[in-house]
């Protein structure tokens, strides 16, 4: 009996829609092997993560194996959700890209700080977006091994 192929769950919060139609069209571009799903802010994030409101059933809110994270969002922002990822044992292991279009150095050191894996720039046009996604996807979901 063959087992059913599952993409790989990236789960990207973004409180701009365009953003996250944006990356969800680049990552079909490129071919990724990948399912997104969204969140808009850090709260609904961390809500996902620990099943909690309307992501309490497990089967609609499967593990993400990537979370790509926009910093400046409302209720809860990047930074404070990777805090609260990070030091949660059972989240601490998903891989956190901050994805933003802040290239601060503020912005960087504090992130690696707080422990983020990695700190991407949003690109200005949309073939550099493919580019970037496809360098991601491959490399988080094909190229590294997560425990």
């Amino acid at each position: 009996m063959t087992i059913p192929h599952r993409a790989n769950l990236v789960l990207m919060a973004d409180d701009d829609p365009d953003d996250r139609l944006l990356v969800k069209d680049a990552m079909m571009e490129c071919n990724a092997d990948v399912e997104m799903r969204f969140v808009a802010n850090g709260e609904e994030l961390m809500d996902y993560l620990l099943r909690r409101n309307q992501y309490g059933d497990p089967a609609k809110s499967p593990r993400p194996k990537l979370i790509l994270l926009d910093l400046n969002m409302p209720k809860k922002d990047g930074c404070e959700a990777v805090e609260e990822i990070k030091r949660n044992g059972d989240l601490r292991e998903i891989p956190v890209v901050v994805f933003t279009t802040s290239n601060a150095r503020t912005d960087i050191r504090r992130t690696y700080d707080l422990g983020v894996n990695s700190f991407v720039c949003k690109p200005t046009s949309f073939d550099a977006l493919v580019e970037k996604m496809r360098v991601l996807s491959i490399y988080w979901l094909d190229v590294v091994e997560l425990p």
